[in-house]
């Protein structure tokens, strides 16, 4: 087992790993579009989702790895009638590769986010 951490991110702010290297496979930690104590947070649920899924890639390529080897994320909405809207910019960001995907409506993120997303890939 692997740990790894990009440098360019800010260091987990709890107790849990970037990412799990683990036989291959790549355990990706929920990512939040941001903290809004360290830097200010965009509005809008499709910026938040390009934020999240870039970071995401970030975390890939520290790891050897690409969005295109993605085999599965979770996606974790505030609110359910964003679902088409975080669809939109999911499909854009993943264009033909079609990792498998759950949405999970959950109400209220952490610092307010709109969305969180985790994901397994491998290497």
């Amino acid at each position: 087992m692997k740990i790894i951490q990009t440098e360019k991110m800010p260091q987990a702010s709890g107790h849990y790993s970037q990412c799990i290297e683990h036989n291959g496979m790549l355990y990706i930690s929920g990512q939040l579009p941001g903290n809004p104590e360290m830097m200010p947070l965009p509005e809008d649920i499709e910026s938040q989702t390009k934020i999240v899924l870039d970071k995401i890639d970030l975390i890939l390529n520290q790891a050897g790895s690409s969005r295109e080897k993605v085999i599965q994320m979770r996606i974790y909405i505030s609110d359910i009638e964003l679902w088409n809207r975080v669809n939109s910019v999911y499909t854009r960001f993943y264009g033909e590769h079609k990792p498998v995907r759950c949405i999970v409506p959950t109400g209220r993120l952490h610092f307010g986010c709109l969305i969180e997303a985790e994901a397994v890939a491998y290497t």
